[in-house]
Parts: structure tokens; C-alpha cells; sequence
């Protein structure tokens, strides 16, 4: 791709790294499309499942996994017409959406991109036709089923990016399921343990958002030697995305973020924000887990403990870290910058 009349060189490189999103959008789609029309031909009732995934897809979504991914792969020298890196870029979506279908059950949320979730809207379809059995029970089973499906269409597309990627994607996959079960237990537990509240944030959040994104895009363009900058810089910028999202679901808008805000504490999440909350402030932990307690009281005395606002202190030196990590990257200066902004941006969204 070469420079329009009067582009510089940040204007190709965003240019360069949209064409590659607009084409792995275009991925999706096009194998979503594939595999419904093959089982169409089977059974009328066999497309459901691509239906709902097609329905997440069409839903928006901000990409982030792919745009971290085709810029680590941009910036390591890739070849911009390489199929592969499409791929790759959709695989990492189509995880996510996976991981999304299944979040939407394990935390009871019935409202995802402000539509119903794959589990919701299934339970009501089932509560509204007489069907026999309990409609919540197979509300949740379709969604893990759908889940599981996009799982097996992530694997396929990712089969089709260069062979380098495969180790980095194995332990992408892993740390994710690793993460979940963690996060699972921790909420059983709902005790203070900072370590493993940081550990679960950055495994289940922060490594497969950012850092492991990017390696696979270093990956699939040879450059393995980019993985330590890119951990560096992933891990400090992969936690403050995480932090941004506990803030969001603590004091945000649903209207924004497109699901029920609150939800880390109806399912007792046991998040930096409400760890370092309740080591300063022991009553939250009741506030949380005890009946007849309001969000806003939550929230309040939240604010009071004045962890919102270290947070935010925090999230700003996580990203100077971040910058700092790239500044001296072996990469073009621009992508260098590219990466420096997409920081800011994944940390302050919808603040």
C-alpha cells in the first residue's frame, strides 16, 4: 500500500491497519455466511447457532483484539496482503465472542451490546413456546453451545495464519479457560487476595486483549524477537484496560457500555477496585454480600475510600509504562506512536 497525495506516514500506517480490520470484518462474515448456508441445506433448525454468532458479530463490538494483532504485525514488517494475518485477526474475535457467550452465563447478565444475551433470549424463547423442560436450563445449554462453536470456528480460522503463531494461540487459549475457572472461584470466595485478583485480571483480561494479540501478529510476520517489548508493554497496558473495566461496571453508563452496570458486585467479582476497597473499608464486603443494600450505597461508599480515584492515578502510570516499554521498540517510529495511542485509548474509553 503506498502513500495517498499528501498522506504521511501515520496517515498509510492507520490507513494500512483499517484496510486489514475492514478485512477481517469481512472474514467473519464471509465464513458466518459459509456455514450457514451448509447447514440450511441439513436442517432448518441447524442454523440457529451460526445465527446467534452472526448476531454478536453484526452487534459491534470495538475489535481490539484484531487491531492489536494487525498492528503487532504491521509494525514487525508484515506483509499487509498476506491472508494469513486476516485470519489471525478474526480468529482472535471470534475467541472473544466465544468468551463473551460464556461471561454472559457464568455472570447471569442478560443484556450484551444492548441487545439479550445468547442465554437470555433462548430461556424466554423457550419459556414463551411451552417447550418441556426448565427454560433456564436450556437457555444456558444453547449458549454454551454457541460459545463452544465459536471456539471450534476460531480454531478453524487460526489454522490458516502462518504456523508461527501456534504456540503463542495455545497459550492464549489456555490463560483464558485458566482465568475464567479463577475468576469463578475467587467470586465463590469473595475474600481479599490482591495477588490472585491481579493475576485473574491480567490473564483472563489484559494478556488475551492486548499483549498475546500482538505477539501473534509479531508472530506471523517472523519477528518472535518483539515478544519481550511487547510482554512489557501488554502486561502494564492489558491491566489498565482491565482496571478501566472494573470502573466502567462500577460507575459507568449501560446506555455506553451496552450491559447492566453493577455486575461485578451481584456476582461478587472480586476485583482490584472492591479488594483494595474493602482492605480500607471491611463494611463493603457486607454492603456487597448481604441483602438490602442498594448499588448506590455500594458506589458511595466506594468513593469514600478514595480507591476510585487511586485507580485512576494508577491506570495513568500503567500507561506511561507502557509507552515507555515501546519507546525504544526495534520498530518503525510510527508504530511506536500508533501503539502508544491505542494505549491511551483501551485505557480510556467511556471515562
Amino acid at each position: 500500500m503506498t502513500a495517498g497525495p499528501g498522506e504521511d506516514a501515520a496517515g498509510l500506517a492507520r490507513r494500512c491497519a483499517a484496510d486489514l480490520l475492514r478485512r477481517v470484518e469481512d472474514r467473519l462474515r464471509t465464513l458466518l455466511a459459509a456455514e450457514r448456508e451448509t447447514w440450511a441445506a441439513v436442517h432448518e433448525g441447524a442454523v440457529v447457532p451460526v445465527d446467534a454468532l452472526a448476531e454478536m458479530i453484526g452487534s459491534g463490538g470495538k475489535r481490539i483484539r484484531p487491531a492489536f494483532c494487525v498492528t503487532g504485525y504491521l509494525a514487525a514488517g508484515g506483509d499487509p496482503a498476506d491472508p494469513g494475518i486476516v485470519s489471525a485477526g478474526a480468529a482472535l474475535e471470534m475467541l472473544h465472542v466465544s468468551a463473551l457467550v460464556h461471561d454472559d452465563v457464568l455472570d447471569d447478565s442478560d443484556i450484551r451490546r444492548g441487545l439479550p444475551t445468547v442465554h437470555a433470549h433462548h430461556t424466554a424463547l423457550h419459556a414463551t413456546s411451552g417447550w418441556q423442560g426448565e427454560s433456564r436450563r436450556y437457555g444456558e445449554g444453547v449458549a454454551i453451545l454457541v460459545g463452544d462453536l465459536a471456539l471450534v470456528y476460531s480454531g478453524e480460522l487460526m489454522a490458516e495464519a502462518p504456523a508461527t503463531v501456534v504456540p503463542e494461540w495455545n497459550r492464549l487459549r489456555s490463560e483464558v479457560m485458566i482465568g475464567q475457572y479463577m475468576d469463578v472461584h475467587a467470586a465463590a470466595e469473595f475474600s481479599v487476595d490482591l495477588r490472585s485478583s491481579r493475576l485473574i485480571a491480567r490473564i483472563k483480561s489484559g494478556r488475551y486483549t492486548i499483549h498475546r494479540p500482538l505477539v501473534v501478529g509479531a508472530s506471523a510476520a517472523g519477528r518472535a524477537d518483539l515478544a519481550p517489548v511487547f510482554e512489557e508493554y501488554g502486561e502494564a497496558v492489558g491491566e489498565a484496560f482491565q482496571l478501566r473495566d472494573d470502573l466502567l461496571d462500577a460507575f459507568g453508563d449501560s446506555a455506553d457500555t451496552g450491559k447492566p452496570t453493577g455486575l461485578d458486585f451481584t456476582q461478587h467479582k472480586m476485583t482490584l477496585l472492591l479488594g483494595w476497597a474493602m482492605q480500607r473499608d471491611e463494611h463493603i464486603h457486607t454492603l456487597v454480600t448481604e441483602p438490602g443494600h442498594s448499588y448506590d450505597e455500594v458506589r458511595g461508599r466506594l468513593l469514600d475510600t478514595g480507591v476510585p480515584a487511586d485507580i485512576e492515578k494508577h491506570i495513568a502510570g500503567l500507561v506511561e509504562r507502557g509507552c515507555k516499554a515501546i519507546a525504544d521498540a526495534p520498530v518503525a517510529p510510527v508504530w511506536r506512536e500508533e501503539l502508544a495511542a491505542m494505549a491511551r485509548k483501551v485505557a480510556y474509553r467511556n471515562a
